[in-house]
């Protein structure tokens, strides 16, 4: 009697109904994880503070660190004046209101570039720290995700003409 229980095919077709379904289980629920932006939202920030084309995220929900992953770094211009760098890979603490110890965002002030430290909401507005000094901004400035500025590859082809500058003679 030693093999005949489990061996059978009965139980054979029974266990990998069983762990087909188990599997399956585990598979939708990975299918149904939120996405960076939505956790933005569940800690009540708008989901365009992160940009376009976030390719995935990390999130400890006890301590709130927080990852997200972009292809590479992105560079944008918010309101026309302040100009924002995505490292690849964005690191901090989530919480609600709040993103702190921030790393892999940074401001172009004046000819430097300066390390966002923190954004917190206050109220309808977002205020970005850099430590010294901070600057707020409505929230729906961040409505939608903000799309990277193109450099020298744009959709995946390369651009052949930067610039065209007519030869002047004297």
């Amino acid at each position: 009697m030693g093999c005949f229980f489990i061996c059978s095919p009965k139980f054979l077709f029974f266990y990998l109904l069983i762990v087909q379904s188990f599997v399956s289980e585990t598979i939708s629920f990975e299918d149904n994880k939120p996405t960076a932006y939505e956790v933005l939202m569940d800690f009540n920030f708008p989901a365009g503070l992160l940009p376009a084309g976030v390719t995935g995220y990390d999130l400890d929900p006890i301590t709130g660190e927080f990852s997200a992953f972009l292809n590479g770094t992105c560079t944008f211009t918010l309101q026309r004046t302040y100009k924002l760098r995505y490292k690849n890979t964005i690191r901090g603490y989530i919480s609600n209101g709040k993103l702190a110890r921030l790393e892999g965002i940074s401001v172009k002030f004046l000819f430097f570039w300066v390390n966002v430290v923190e954004v917190s909401r206050n109220g309808d507005e977002l205020e970005f720290s850099v430590g010294i000094a901070g600057a707020g901004f409505p929230m729906d400035s961040f409505e939608d995700s903000p799309q990277c500025e193109c450099k020298l590859i744009c959709n995946d082809q390369k651009v052949r003409k930067i610039r065209e500058i007519p030869f002047v003679s004297a």
